[in-house]
């Protein structure tokens, strides 16, 4: 199917038409709750679907009797003229006698009936009714799974941006107390200027992290609140922490099989039935179509406008019967259509076999990210432990004299890598979870 929902195309749809108040804590499924009721584009596509529903009743109703009813009113400028022989009249043989037949002014009401009665393209359209409102149906989902991702991501990285900030503030905290007390021992002749440097150095570069962290909160928060249809003054808390949501995919282990379920599988598969409900649409056009009128009209006739007085005479007619038309030649038009149709039914069942396969593919690289977000999570883990080990030893023996500056802030680079490198694994096993989700359409 060709519909492709981008993160940055929700950004800039999401506004409702009428500001709502969002709640002063969120959590991840009420932001994804808030993001599905109040996203615009998610609006368009359930009009979508409602305008399916209205189409599939036009569409039945063509079946149904038609009543039309024509008023005409004519008045002649200037009235034709016919020429009859004159000798009709009395005159000379080989001449001719001009003649004005009828009123200036006519009026005309004609009310007819009309029902079909077989037509193979009404056949077809009423066959396609269900797979239209179907297709409308499978459009929807698609783009509210779309948009559950997005919130879920954008809720992700909020809550990373803001676990990135708050370690890297306290290791500035921590390491402005570690120059404190360098200080104090190069005061008193127990240590060299250059630990101190060396120690401010890594706090300047700490320092400008803040920074860039802090200025990716504010990013972070602003995507979120665009993606939730609110302006980016509205204050917004997340309830949810880092560590809760991640503990909730570290332990999956039961990951389902089935991926039939996926909803670009189920499009691809429409849009191989629109286009067999189009080669048979194409095809019916050869077919003869029947159906029967039955219609009354009154005639009123006068050189003045008086179709309104009571002794204006009408004169009546009615009729009824049956129309036939029968396709017979069309230079090969209908012809070339029904084989353009059959290609084009043949390019979208090679498009659905290739759709499976790269199902197939997708779904065992998700599976094998899921996985190994899970295993890196848990290296992270153990790494920062180790880190923090190594930075508390080196801290340490740094102060007893035992080690130099240089050591020091090995150990703390060391560690602030490992701190990232945990954060970002707890990140990326929910994203990669959510990708799964997706995937398999697993609506939790």
């Amino acid at each position: 199917m060709k519909t492709k929902l981008l993160l940055l195309f929700y950004v800039l749809l999401a506004f409702p038409a009428a500001a709502q108040e969002l709640p002063s804590t969120l959590s991840l499924q009420e932001a994804v709750d808030w993001g599905v009721q109040y996203n615009r584009t998610l609006k368009r596509a359930s009009l979508e679907l409602q305008k399916a529903h209205k189409e599939k009743w036009k569409t039945i109703s063509i079946g149904f009797p038609q009543i039309n009813a024509n008023l005409q009113y004519q008045n002649f400028i200037e009235q034709p003229v016919s020429l009859i022989p004159a000798q009709f009249f009395g005159g000379n043989e080989g001449e001719f006698a001009e003649v004005v037949f009828g009123t200036s002014q006519t009026a005309m009401g004609t009310v007819e009936l009309n029902q079909l009665l077989f037509d193979g393209t009404y056949i077809v359209g009423v066959q396609g009714i269900r797979h239209y409102i179907e297709t409308a149906e499978n459009v929807l989902e698609k783009t509210e799974l779309e948009i559950k991702k997005a919130v879920i991501i954008s809720y992700v990285n909020v809550l990373t941006a803001k676990e990135s900030l708050a370690v890297l503030e306290n290791n500035a905290r921590l390491l402005s107390k570690n120059i404190e007390e360098a200080h104090q021992l190069f005061k008193n002749g127990f240590a060299e200027e250059e630990t101190v440097e060396q120690l401010r150095l890594t706090l300047s570069n700490l320092n400008a992290q803040v920074r860039y962290a802090t200025a990716s909160v504010a990013l972070a928060e602003n995507v979120l609140k665009l993606l939730l249809g609110q302006e980016t003054s509205v204050e917004m808390t997340l309830s949810n922490s880092l560590a809760e949501l991640t503990a909730l995919a570290v332990f999956e282990e039961d990951i389902p099989q089935d991926y039939s379920n996926n909803i670009d599988l189920r499009l691809s598969e429409n849009n191989v039935t629109s286009e067999r409900l189009l080669y048979r649409l194409e095809r019916a056009k050869n077919l003869p179509s029947f159906s029967a009128f039955i219609n009354g009209s009154y005639m009123g006739n006068s050189n003045e406008f008086s179709f309104f007085d009571p002794e204006q005479k009408w004169f009546g007619s009615s009729a009824f019967g049956l129309r036939v038309r029968v396709p017979i030649f069309s230079s090969l038009g209908r012809k070339a259509g029904s084989q353009k149709a059959k290609l084009t039914l043949e390019q979208a069942e090679l498009q659905l076999i290739e759709t499976k396969a790269e199902l197939f593919v997708a779904y065992q690289k998700a599976t094998n990210d899921f996985r190994l977000a899970q295993e890196n999570y848990s290296t992270a883990q153990e790494n920062l432990a180790l880190a923090e080990r190594i930075e508390q030893k080196n801290t340490t023996k740094f102060f007893e004299g035992l080690s130099s500056s240089f050591e020091l802030r090995q150990a703390q680079v060391q560690l602030y890598q490992a701190q990232e490198n945990f954060i970002q694994s707890m990140r990326q096993i929910i994203i990669n979870k959510t990708e799964l989700d997706t995937l398999i359409n697993n609506a939790q």
